[in-house]
């Protein structure tokens, strides 16, 4: 009885108490370093969107751990050294996308550059840092898989908003959503789901966008040079999302 309050109480605190404490912590440091007290677009504070944004991150990743892996030493693996680095990483693009409702022009249009640019260089620090003192844990691949893909949403959302970058470069956010989707359409109607292809082109293409991201939301980079190089850094990402769906379709397959 004593471990299922237990995990009860984990499930409570990851699933409730934590987002709830980041989402209040972010905005409130916002609104200290920033001066955000002014109303964005349609009525919403970006502080208070950006709180939003970390809570929800957080809440996805805590609903979706099993419960009976929340028992034992958890906080100290939650807050370690490299989930620590993984959490800065989502606390930075969580402003990011604080920034939507901030109309373009602001004296501030440097900081959704300054944060997700931190962020993609943080991007493979936690990792290092968890194989290297040998603490790779669940928690911490699933925080950085959320992280990474809000963080693919969030900054092409501003780009977009801000006029920096075309509507339809969001393809690239709705992309791996359309992926996982139609792999989960394929498992309920009873078909087969094969194996992804080994291949770390898709990881080399991902960091290739959040780097052209990070150039296209910098104040200074000409915003005709962004919308023309945009195509061609965003057709191959595309071309990988369809090739990997060929191959768990069955359509494709290694050759040997």
């Amino acid at each position: 009885m004593a471990g299922v309050r237990q995990r009860r109480s984990l499930r409570v605190g990851v699933g409730v108490g934590l987002p709830l404490v980041a989402a209040v912590a972010l905005a409130a440091l916002l609104f200290r370093l920033f001066p955000m007290d002014a109303t964005g677009r349609w009525g919403l504070s970006p502080a208070v969107v950006a709180g939003g944004c970390w809570a929800g991150q957080l809440w996805y990743v805590g609903y979706r751990l099993d419960p009976e892996r929340l028992a034992g030493p958890f906080w100290r693996r939650l807050f370690g050294l490299a989930n620590g680095v993984t959490l800065v990483r989502g606390a930075l693009y969580a402003v990011v996308a604080g920034f939507a409702v901030v109309p373009p022009g602001t004296s501030l249009a440097w900081v959704p550059a300054l944060c997700y640019g931190t962020g993609v260089a943080l991007d493979n620090l936690d990792g290092t840092l968890a194989r290297t003192v040998g603490r790779e844990t669940e928690i911490g691949r699933r925080l950085d898989m959320a992280f990474d893909t809000f963080g693919f949403v969030a900054a092409p959302l501003v780009a977009v908003l801000w006029g920096l970058l075309p509507v339809w470069y969001l393809s690239i956010s709705a992309a791996r959503y359309v992926f996982r989707g139609a792999v989960w359409l394929r498992r309920v109607r009873g078909l087969p789901v094969g194996d992804l292809p080994d291949s770390d082109l898709g990881k080399y293409l991902a960091g290739v966008q959040m780097v052209f991201v990070t150039v296209a939301l910098v104040p200074p980079v000409p915003t005709g040079l962004v919308r023309t190089v945009a195509p061609v850094v965003l057709l191959p990402s595309l071309a990988v999302f369809t090739r990997d769906y060929l191959f768990v379709s069955g359509h494709l397959s290694e050759r040997r």
